[in-house]
């Protein structure tokens, strides 16, 4: 966790500072044209992978004791994402004077277009590599990849954008998939090479089946949430104007930062772990409550914290202009407590390969944001964002818990419950005296996050000692307060 967490805090840094340098070189022009390129390739990677990316992670975990299972999934997976991502890239070359006359108006970069379409294959070829990655539970290869290609690819591609001006902006889309591609395949070289035995076309079947029957739902997830996004945008672009349409994506862009981060740095080992043992509903049961506890024990204190002091750090990261932007995130965060204690648990249908039920979850929380913002804005005014955003978790949290337990005999454990309700009631308490009196609301945000941070460096520390240096000296500042740390309690 820690170890993808870094990697992850570095890629944001690069990613921002990246921004920074595009903006001061080329201006909003710039920045505009990067993110259609950006777009653009995350849509085409999205449909043309068919989520093989992330189902191919499952499907690695569930075979990686048996050799042969193993190599066959490793060799479909790689010369689907292959062929998957030529297919690609060939219909955007053969399209790209039509999508630049429509994603630009008019044909003036075409070929920068259809280079994309070669960003998009790289994409794949190098999902499939931290694929296998994350799938044999390789975490500090992991990191490295996601460090060493973002730093490459955004120091390539600035040189271009400083040698070239606008026509260099689509290495900054080029080079980034590359260096992945390349620093991964570094790693999955050391790794046992997989059987070159022929493969029949049922065998092929037999292993690309699953991982896209699977591996669809994730893009239809995915894609369920970017249509929910734009209807968002859209609507409150014509009730209330551009500038209400501004705080909302000012508001959404934080939470979204925040919650990446936290829950990829957690996920990249978990997902593997929990599809090992799903099978046995007692080790199963133990892992979801164990990750839950560390969800809420290492963000809950962050949250409370961005909620008292969201007003500052929106106007650090925008402008005091955005004060309503602040107001949508203190009630986003507040969803985000009940998205931690849930995110755990829905993990066990991914596991589990239960696609439907996965997919139907999905659809069921853009729903009902949806609906609650399109009925209640003309009520609310803009809050409504942040106050749907806070009830459909409530909801789809309240609906995962009786599934998980239903399907997989799930059961809370004491620390579970005593987590999630602790962090539900402050943050609900922050929430109104921040709204009410904001400077008394950063002051007990502050205080409520150093406070459950103690007690969470505590859980922590439980869960993971005896292990090195750094924790052995944590650990002696507990015994200081009269609080020692021991294993198991």
């Amino acid at each position: 966790m820690v170890i993808i967490g870094s990697a992850q805090a570095v890629r944001i840094v690069i990613t921002v500072l990246r921004a920074k340098l595009v903006a001061i070189l080329l201006g909003p022009a710039g920045i505009g044209l990067l993110s259609v390129f950006n777009n653009l390739r995350e849509m085409a990677s999205m449909g043309a992978g068919l989520g093989l990316g992330m189902s191919g992670v499952r499907e690695i975990s569930s075979a990686k004791d048996e050799e042969a299972v193993l190599s066959r999934v490793r060799r479909v997976l790689f010369g689907a994402l292959l062929l998957q991502g030529a297919a690609a890239m060939s219909l955007i070359w053969l399209a790209r004077e039509a999508l630049s006359r429509w994603l630009l108006g008019s044909i003036d970069h075409s070929m920068e277009v259809g280079l994309v379409g070669v960003a998009v294959f790289l994409f794949l070829v190098a999902g499939s590599q931290t694929a296998l990655l994350q799938g044999l539970r390789r975490i500090a290869d992991l990191g490295r990849v996601t460090i060493y290609s973002t730093a490459v690819g955004s120091a390539g591609g600035l040189v271009a954008v400083w040698i070239y001006g606008q026509a260099g902006l689509i290495w900054l889309v080029l080079l980034p998939p590359a260096a992945s591609a390349l620093v991964a395949w570094r790693y999955t070289s050391r790794l046992p090479r997989p059987s070159t035995s022929p493969m029949t076309p049922r065998k092929i079947w037999q292993a690309w089946r699953p991982m896209v029957k699977l591996g669809v739902v994730f893009m239809l997830g995915a894609l369920a949430t970017t249509v929910t996004l734009l209807l968002v945008r859209a609507r409150i672009t014509q009730d209330l104007g551009l500038d209400a349409a501004g705080q909302f994506a000012a508001a959404w862009s934080v939470t979204m930062i925040y919650a990446s981060f936290l829950l990829q740095a957690m996920g990249a080992d978990y997902f593997p772990r929990l599809t090992e043992v799903i099978g046995d509903r007692d080790a199963a049961n133990a892992l979801m409550n164990d990750q839950m506890q560390l969800a809420l024990a290492l963000g809950g204190p962050l949250l409370l914290v961005m909620i008292g002091c969201a007003p500052w750090l929106i106007w650090l990261l925008y402008s005091a202009e955005f004060d309503q932007a602040a107001m949508l995130l203190q009630w986003q965060m507040v969803g985000n407590v009940f998205k931690l204690a849930s995110w755990a648990l829905g993990f066990a249908f991914v596991a589990a390969a239960r696609s439907g039920i996965f997919l139907i979850r999905q659809l069921m929380f853009n729903a009902l944001f949806l609906s609650m913002i399109w009925f209640g804005l003309p009520v609310l005014g803009l809050e409504v964002a942040g106050v749907a955003f806070l009830l459909a978790y409530v909801i789809h949290f309240a609906v995962v818990t009786v599934l998980v337990r239903r399907l997989h005999g799930f059961r809370w454990e004491g620390l579970s419950l005593q987590l999630a309700g602790a962090h539900a009631m402050l943050a609900l308490g922050l929430l109104a005296l921040s709204l009410t009196l904001p400077l008394a609301g950063a002051a007990a945000g502050v205080v409520l996050g150093l406070v459950t941070a103690f007690v969470g460096g505590h859980i922590l520390l439980t869960k993971i000692r005896p292990h090195g240096r750094l924790v052995s000296r944590m650990a002696r500042i507990y015994e200081f307060v009269g609080w020692p740390v021991k294993e198991g309690s």
